[in-house]
């Protein structure tokens, strides 16, 4: 339950930590309540400060609304080049963009919803710091792709729009019904089918086809290393005498 702030007009922010502080409330006042329904007046009292004050920072209720998404995205962003530093491998690479994508629907259905039905729509969405952000964020997937074309494990005869809109508007439409609050997803197994969908549709015939058998090889090599083991267990000591006929069947199936 929400409790009233003491109030702090006058305690000594900078310009920068009060346009911050606004904001982290006015995120939870849009998310809870949405655009419409969300007050001025009940952020800038959950902020500690006079409404007067907010519109000081932000002369609009829908300028705080931008900026509010602005800060977030840009967070978001920072946070997705830092892991993604980390993460070797086109599949993985691509798979972890996706699931950053589809997971921040599942987790902040309720700023998605502040994105795709508020911001988008709006007259000024094209001129605002959120759609480059946006951009920004997609170029990511982009370039991870285009670093496949150039190493050959990817076909180039694909534009990367097409691929963009298949992957994000994909996503959100898969995700729509979610968003409604119509059922539930799971972001990994949902990533998992479209990150596989994407790649095979893309990677070179020979790429596609190593990959495609990557996962029976491992288990090829997993149930060799444990007969190995079995045999080598099963092995006597010198004085002992020979091996067991079982065991040298394996052996020799070996050579």
């Amino acid at each position: 339950m929400y409790r009233k702030p003491a109030h702090r007009e006058g305690s000594r922010l900078s310009r920068e930590e009060r346009a911050a502080d606004i904001l982290k409330h006015a995120r939870l006042v849009f998310c809870e309540k949405g655009y419409t329904d969300t007050l001025v007046s009940e952020i800038a009292e959950r902020a500690g400060v006079v409404e007067g004050s907010v519109f000081h920072y932000f002369p609009t209720k829908r300028d705080l609304l931008i900026k509010t998404v602005e800060q977030w995205y840009s967070g978001l962003i920072g946070d997705y080049d830092h892991r993604l530093e980390s993460i070797i491998g086109t599949w993985n690479r691509l798979r972890f963009m996706i699931w950053g994508h589809l997971n921040v629907i599942h987790e902040e259905p309720e700023i998605t919803k502040l994105i795709v039905e508020e911001i988008r729509p709006g007259p000024e969405y094209r001129a605002t710091a959120i759609f480059e952000l946006n951009r920004n964020y997609t170029r990511r997937t982009l370039g991870i792709i285009n670093d496949a074309i150039a190493t050959g494990e990817f076909r180039s005869d694909v534009p990367g729009a097409v691929i963009r809109a298949m992957i994000y508007g994909g996503v959100e439409h898969y995700a729509f019904a979610f968003l409604r609050g119509e059922g539930d997803f799971s972001p990994d197994e949902t990533a998992d089918s479209i990150t596989d969908l994407v790649y095979r549709g893309l990677a070179n015939e020979g790429i596609n086809q190593a990959n495609m058998i990557r996962e029976p090889i491992r288990q090829i090599e997993s149930g060799l290393a444990r007969l190995k083991a079995l045999a080598e267990n099963l092995s006597p000591s010198p004085a002992e005498g020979a091996a067991p006929p079982t065991v040298r069947r394996v052996r020799a199936s070996r050579k």
